[in-house]
């Protein structure tokens, strides 16, 4: 990347090959890598969202099959519990969580 801009590479050459990699990789990375941030940001807030005990997940029908019967089997007691689940998946707690009125 710096050496398709000549005026750039000329004013780098003292840096090493190294730190230039690093740079070009956080660089293209920088996206991905803030959107996984903000992603784990959220979950955490959630993490003690309680579900209420006597929740009836059959009224869910966007969940999947192993989802709702791990739920219903395990009855976890947050979403972060549920999003620990085995077999569930990220979108089932979503689902929950908007289900939950959230």
């Amino acid at each position: 990347m710096v050496n398709a801009i000549p005026r750039l590479r000329a004013s780098l050459d003292d840096t090493s090959p190294e730190i230039l990699e690093q740079a070009e990789i956080q660089l293209k990375y920088e996206v991905y890598i803030a959107k996984e941030k903000e992603l784990v940001n959220r979950m955490s807030q959630l993490e003690d969202l309680l579900i209420p005990e006597n929740f009836n997940y059959d009224r869910i029908a966007s969940l999947s099959n192993e989802a709702l019967q791990k739920f219903k089997k395990i009855k976890p007691r947050t979403l972060g519990q549920a999003s620990r689940i085995s077999g569930v998946n990220p979108s089932d707690v979503q689902m929950l969580m908007v289900f939950m009125g959230r």
